[in-house]
């Protein structure tokens, strides 16, 4: 089969190598998957720098979510078994964490749907307990994770306020359904926050970024808010002012969720029964801005990487690109 090697850690394009390789071998309680379609994460591309949480040997495959196929034929949502990730024609995956895929979606919406909504749905809901008639503030609202945040958000009925990078990323945010979007290159976001919230601040402030974005968090957020932090895609993790926190009465809450698949995998199934019944009803639905071929994975990961695309990049076979 074909399959993207690492052989040694530095960015995605100049790294990852396309090659013929044997297919792997499913170990105890695992499973072979056709992969009909893989999701490119932030993830993917801080694999292949080593500056990832887990750092599998090398050489490696990156890819860490599919919607593939069972040699029975379904349909599931897996998180591939590392060092033989989703970039690939074929992957492993333990069994007993298999997801079936949402059958209103289709393979390359399925397998965008599980890492980036599970963050939001457990960012959101059990982390910083948002509430109808809330403000939500997102912050990167059209890229992968912030999309998400940004249906949850509006499914959940709340106010979302999206801040994006640029005119093109501006328009992508509006069509999401954001109420007010803020550009942070020709916008001061504080003032503009301040103003759309009659100088109220933000309740809940979702930031996968760190860095300048979670300085201004902190300068617009609301009483009794909660600022949840999810990435650090700017590649710079700020230091709380805890004394801040203390006086302006907000709190910071971090979410890992990852963490939950070892502490509580049962609210996992949980949270994707919910998110198959949105998506059913048409109230989520992953925006995938490209569809690419094996060939090509290289490239948009490193596009994702340097954070110029919007939505969701897939990669698909050959044949199924568009």
């Amino acid at each position: 089969m074909q399959a993207w090697r690492v052989h040694e850690n530095g960015e995605p394009g100049e790294v990852m190598r396309l090659e013929e390789v044997d297919r792997p071998v499913p170990g105890p309680g695992q499973v072979l998957l056709r992969v009909r379609a893989a999701n490119i994460n932030f993830p993917d591309a801080l694999l292949c720098r080593g500056q990832y949480q887990i750092r599998p040997p090398l050489p490696f495959t990156p890819g860490v979510e599919i919607c593939g196929e069972t040699e029975d034929g379904r349909r599931v949502i897996a998180n591939p078994a590392l060092p033989y990730g989703g970039l690939a024609e074929y992957v492993v995956a333990d069994e007993a964490a298999l997801l079936p895929a949402p059958e209103a979606l289709d393979d390359a919406e399925a397998a965008a749907l599980h890492i980036g909504y599970q963050t939001g749905v457990f960012g959101l809901h059990r982390r910083a307990h948002l509430q109808e008639g809330e403000t939500l503030l997102v912050h990167a609202a059209a890229g992968g994770v912030g999309s998400a945040a940004v249906q949850l958000g509006k499914a959940a009925g709340a106010r979302v306020i999206g801040v994006v990078g640029g005119s093109e990323k501006a328009a992508v945010a509006r069509e999401l359904g954001c109420d007010v979007v803020i550009d942070r290159r020709a916008d001061d976001i504080v003032a503009a926050v301040k103003e759309a919230t009659g100088g109220r601040g933000a309740d809940v402030i979702f930031d996968p970024v760190g860095g300048d974005a979670y300085a201004k968090s902190a300068k617009c957020v609301a009483f009794e808010g909660r600022i949840v932090i999810v990435g650090f895609a700017s590649g710079s993790v700020p230091a709380p002012a805890l004394n801040h926190a203390l006086v302006k009465n907000y709190s910071i809450v971090g979410l890992h969720w990852g963490l939950y698949a070892q502490k509580d995998p049962a609210s996992i199934a949980r949270c994707h029964e919910q998110l198959t019944g949105l998506a059913a009803q048409g109230a989520i639905k992953p925006l995938i801005s490209e569809r690419v071929p094996l060939k090509d994975a290289a490239a948009a990961v490193q596009r994702v990487a340097d954070g110029t695309t919007t939505g969701r990049v897939v990669v698909v076979p050959d044949g199924a690109a568009r």
